[in-house]
């Protein structure tokens, strides 16, 4: 017996090349018995790689240990027998399967033989490695040697886990202390070895080291990239449907009774834009007084659906395919922007009943309104009124004088003239009184003595203008004047008018409302400025009185003796039949249905009054 490196001894046969070892055919019997683990050469890294996780998943199972320093790897398979097979049957030499107890891995970096396989059956462990300094490491590069053997055991299956285990070792033309080592670990591991074959083949690269598992599992980058392509081909294909579906799709919408295809996400006013508004014309754009600013400046079109009409804002909010029915007609005119103020309102004026004395029976109060302004025309109208004004009210009366006397007002115009002094006299004469109505440019001292005569004393305005004919500032004037001059004249300031030609209208009373107290006109014109002669003025009166009349004369603006000629007639006529002859004043008192401001002529307009804007 030889004693190997570790001082081991071996039998003789455990020499012997493996070669001739190899030769000896296995028996047949252990055929039958054993199962048939067919083990196919190993070709590839990714076979040994399956086969060295297996074997080290069997060594955890059943807890076997491994040597420190030691990193040899060997194929073990269950520690069951078998029958072993013949070199004939496989061509190969099998590596028996050991105890995972019992074994005890060669140790790394160099290459040790293991001990001789109990039952002289031959069985030699390999290991790949490349120790530095070692004297066989260049042969060694050279060839390598591939042996493989079988075991089974004869009374039990052998069970697999996995895949039938093998190591690749690596096997030099070294010399013998090599394979010596290679016995020794077989002897330490005690199984029973097989008779086996050894073959020489070309050197191959050895596999790398079997990671150890993990409980997380690793992808390689290029499975991370095949699985985010494929992520991204559906993510996209899955948005591509949902965006033909609804979004890009056509769909068909009834406008006008015809069918119009547009895309299902359209709304009602890119449907619109898109069919040119289906020809339909807009409206116009009108200032607040109703004046054409713009031709096309109004509502581009008219849009209903299913009869309901659609606003401008619903035409983007509403989704085409929800509309019902769409009608599209011509735009609206629309009025232009307009700024909203409120402001004064001013009383209006109205006249009431009919007379020939005139004068204000309520006074104008103002309210609240508010208006528009026209932002591109610069018009305002009235848009609403907030507050009420109360109008002016002016009143027409005729005198009735209660009782059973009668009573006569005679009036002269125009003067004072050298024919007033005439007519005061004729008047003192027979005790009766008369109304002067001076003008403001004829007032004089003669206008006194109508007052000291015991008559009435009122104004024809300054200049005898037609009064509807001036401004207002020019009719004020004139009345204003005519009671200056005579108030300059006599010391009184009249209110009572009589304006020229009777002509007052309610836009004289808007105007000059505040300065009158009544405007007096006449009953009985005698039209003696016709020059008809006396006797025809005096036919005139005294055919036409009545109780409270009043009669016009004339005492200047021309000849007015037939007015002097006629005077006393007239006086004793209307005596005769009864009459009093008062003045106008005293006329109103009579009747009593006027104010007794407006009787005495000293009217004045209430501090919340306003007078119209006319």
């Amino acid at each position: 017996m030889d004693t190997n490196s570790h001082g081991t001894q071996r039998p003789a046969s455990a020499q012997e090349p493996v070669k001739k070892t190899a030769q000896k055919p296995a028996q047949q019997p252990a055929r039958k018995v054993a199962q048939k683990p067919v083990q196919k050469p190993v070709k590839k890294a990714a076979s040994q790689k399956a086969a060295q996780n297996a074997a080290q998943s069997a060594q955890r199972k059943q807890g076997t240990a491994r040597p420190a320093g030691q990193t040899g790897r060997v194929a073990t398979s269950t520690s069951q027998k078998a029958t072993p097979r013949s070199a004939q049957q496989t061509g190969r030499i099998k590596i028996p399967a050991y105890s995972t107890q019992s074994f005890k891995p060669i140790e790394h970096p160099k290459m040790r033989k293991a001990p001789a396989s109990h039952g002289g059956s031959a069985h030699v462990t390999q290991s790949f490695s490349r120790p530095q300094g070692h004297a066989g490491t260049a042969q060694q590069r050279a060839t390598r040697t591939r042996t493989t053997g079988a075991s089974a055991t004869a009374s039990t299956p052998r069970t697999h886990t996995g895949a039938t285990q093998q190591t690749r070792r690596t096997s030099t033309a070294a010399p013998a202390g090599s394979r010596a080592q290679a016995s020794a670990s077989a002897r330490t591991a005690g199984a029973p070895h097989a008779a086996g074959t050894a073959r020489t083949r070309t050197a191959v690269r050895p596999a790398a080291p079997a990671r150890r598992r993990t409980s997380a599992r690793s992808f390689s980058p290029r499975s991370i990239l095949i699985a985010l392509v494929a992520a991204v081909v559906v993510v996209g294909g899955a948005s591509l449907a949902i965006g033909y579906q609804f979004f890009w799709r056509n769909v068909d919408v009834m406008v006008n009774g015809r069918a119009y295809a547009t895309p299902i996400s359209s709304n009602v006013q890119e449907l619109l834009v898109a069919n040119d508004y289906f020809g339909v014309k807009p409206g116009r754009m009108l200032s607040v007084g109703g004046n054409v600013l713009d031709e096309q400046g109004g509502d581009r079109c008219a849009v209903t659906s299913d009869g309901a009409p659609l606003t401008a804002d619903q035409f983007e909010t509403t989704k085409a395919v929800d509309a019902i029915d769409l009608t599209v007609a011509n735009g609206a005119d629309v009025t232009e922007p307009a700024t909203e103020e409120t402001v004064d309102l001013m009383p209006g004026i109205q006249t009431e009943g009919t007379g020939a004395i005139q004068f204000v029976s309520q006074w104008g109060k103002k309210g609240k309104k508010t208006v528009l302004t026209g932002e591109k025309s610069g018009e305002t109208v009235d848009k609403e009124v907030v507050e009420a004004p109360v109008d002016m009210v002016v009143s027409y009366l005729n005198c009735k004088p209660k009782g059973s006397k009668k009573y006569i007002a005679l009036t002269f115009d125009d003067g004072p003239s050298s024919y007033t002094q005439d007519i005061l006299d004729i008047l003192q004469r027979y005790g009766v009184k008369a109304t002067f109505f001076n003008l403001g440019t004829q007032v004089n001292s003669k206008s006194q003595s109508v007052l000291d005569a015991g008559c009435e004393l009122a104004s024809h305005t300054n200049a005898h203008q037609n009064l509807p004919e001036c401004d207002r500032d020019t009719l004020r004037s004139e009345i204003s004047t005519a009671f200056d001059a005579l108030e300059d004249a006599t010391g009184e300031r009249p209110q009572m008018i009589r304006a020229p030609y009777g002509a007052f209208t309610a836009t004289e009373w808007a105007r000059s409302g505040d300065l009158i107290s009544c405007n007096v006109l006449w009953n009985i014109d005698t039209l003696d400025w016709k020059l008809p002669g006396s006797g025809a003025i005096t036919s005139e009166v005294l055919s036409n009185a009545y109780n409270g009349a009043i009669a016009l004369m004339h005492d200047g603006g021309g000849n007015r003796s037939q007015d002097v000629e006629a005077l006393p007639g007239i006086i004793e006529g209307l005596q005769a039949d009864g009459y009093e002859l008062v003045t106008v004043s005293e006329l109103m008192e009579l009747d009593g249905r006027f104010p007794e401001d407006v009787v005495n002529g000293t009217v004045k307009m209430p501090e919340d009054a306003v007078l119209p804007e006319v």
